[in-house]
């Protein structure tokens, strides 16, 4: 067991791999390709409900693609190449969720960096076969200006517990955060904004929310001190928020807020990196006014966190409750578990999750879930998508 303040660099590494090489071993774990052929997918999910289809995003085309009962679909479920920016790198289509009605009401929001290079939520509508989406049904929701081309987030997701739009916005980019945007509540940036669709065009405030009314606040915002949450997730069962929330120069982390937050917690860019401070007051692991990482690594491990999903699936019985998340950089995947205090069964599964044969996963962009809970994995560079299987 870790202690929730633990900095994994100051782990023992020879007694971590004891741990770790007994934990693998008992779960039997493997992925198999479903489908090749993208371009630099970035996100695959699927609608609530739907266990014929899975959508993938390719971040530099513009386009979301379907697979339709396990096979790649040529024609683009929707191509707004004309309306995302190519500037490649952390730019272009990067998120996109269901309406939780989307099964009736038809209803889907994208997150994607325009020509401009800012940051749009927008609102389109399925045809009715499912299959397609109208492009003249757009409509525009939110958009934001970003100051830089990186950290612009792009996770969008519905809160399973009460139907809110919730938007992971990083920074805006730069190094150090030079404009504080993290830290300062009349901003969007480096932040978790929270909205309600389903009342007013564009969006209203629930009323919940934790800055509804402040001076100089911005009424949109859940949490704050985020500098790039690229991806995160909701555990489908409890409500919990797990996010990665990628580092600097020096350090990754893994955060988590509870279902039963009131949000408006600080998760500390840029006062602290991880457990670690950057100038500011206090210890920052144990300042009372920050909500420190669950976990955190530094370089030596990987460079750049990719948030993923306790699994809920029913196909790998070991993995139930346990979440699993990845480097980028490195193309490294662990699991843990967490009760609320402590991380529990830390445990590397790279050499578990690859694939048979001479394939590997290269570039994990991100995880995904099935209408079934199983999780899938994108291979950006590879342009592939792989399910994690039991063996």
């Amino acid at each position: 067991m870790l202690n929730r303040f633990a900095n994994v660099a100051m782990l023992c590494v020879a007694a971590l791999t004891i741990v770790l090489n007994a934990t693998a071993g008992t779960l039997n774990l493997s992925t198999e390709l479903v489908a090749s052929g993208f371009e630099n997918p970035i996100f695959v999910t699927a609608p609530p409900g739907d266990n014929t289809r899975l959508l993938v995003l390719e971040q530099e085309s513009g386009r979301i693609m379907l697979i339709k009962n396990g096979t790649r679909v040529n024609e683009p479920f929707l191509d707004i190449d004309n309306r995302v920016g190519d500037g490649g790198g952390e730019q272009g289509l990067l998120g996109l969720a269901f309406h939780p009605d989307y099964a009736t009401n038809r209803l889907f929001f994208v997150n994607y960096t325009d020509n401009q290079g800012n940051t749009k939520i927008e609102r389109y509508k399925a045809r009715s076969n499912f299959d397609s989406a109208k492009r003249n049904s757009r409509k525009l929701i939110l958009r934001v200006n970003q100051p830089f081309s990186n950290h612009n987030g792009g996770m969008i997701a519905f809160g399973p517990n009460d139907g809110y739009l919730y938007i992971g916005m990083g920074d805006g980019g730069g190094a150090n955060d030079g404009q504080n945007n993290a830290q300062r509540l009349s901003e969007l940036l480096g932040k978790f904004l929270r909205i309600d669709v389903d009342h007013g065009l564009p969006y209203t405030i629930p009323s919940g929310n934790p800055f509804i009314g402040g001076v100089n606040t911005r009424d949109e915002i859940w949490s704050y001190g985020w500098r790039n949450p690229w991806r995160w997730s909701f555990d489908r069962e409890t409500g919990d928020l797990w996010a990665g929330d990628v580092g600097q120069d020096a350090i990754e982390e893994v955060d988590f807020q509870p279902a039963d937050s009131d949000g408006g917690e600080n998760y500390g860019w840029k006062i602290a990196e991880g457990f670690s401070c950057r100038g500011g007051s206090g210890s920052c692991g144990d300042d009372p006014g920050l909500t420190p990482p669950i976990l955190d690594y530094s370089h030596f491990f990987g460079s750049t966190v990719v948030g993923g999903y306790v699994y809920r699936g029913t196909a790998i019985a070991p993995l139930e409750g346990v979440y699993i998340f990845a480097d980028f950089g490195r193309a490294r995947f662990w699991i843990l578990t967490y009760d609320g205090n402590d991380v529990q069964g830390f445990t590397e599964i790279t050499d578990d999750l690859d694939p048979p044969g001479s394939a590997r996963i290269n570039k994990p962009s991100s995880f995904g879930e099935d209408a079934s809970g199983e999780l899938y994995i994108c291979d950006h560079d590879d342009g592939e998508i792989y399910k994690i299987i039991s063996e």
